[in-house]
């Protein structure tokens, strides 16, 4: 689900998705919130923040893009008043 929200001066403030072309209701700003890369040593992929921070850790770039997802949606989503149970952030178990 994508969750549009818009200012009093009409500017909308979404997570990026290709399911609504958001192109066709304006010019588009896109920064990315987080980089997901393969950590060589840990043999896994990583989900990190601006900062660098490892969020989340899977064997697979896969379930790194759907925990993002859902971590940054539940983000917005308690920004603007629509608390839910948010994900924790999780460093890698054994055998990761």
């Amino acid at each position: 689900m994508t969750n549009i929200v818009f200012t009093p001066a009409g500017i909308g403030r979404c997570l990026y998705t290709e399911a609504i072309d958001l192109g066709r209701i304006g010019a588009l700003r896109i920064e990315r919130a987080s980089t997901i890369e393969f950590d060589n040593k840990l043999q896994a992929w990583r989900v990190r923040d601006r900062e660098n921070f490892a969020l989340f850790t899977a064997p697979t770039r896969q379930a790194c893009l759907d925990w993002e997802r859902e971590y940054f949606n539940k983000q917005e989503e308690t920004k603007h008043g629509q608390h839910h149970d948010t994900p924790g952030v999780r460093e890698p178990g054994p055998g990761l």
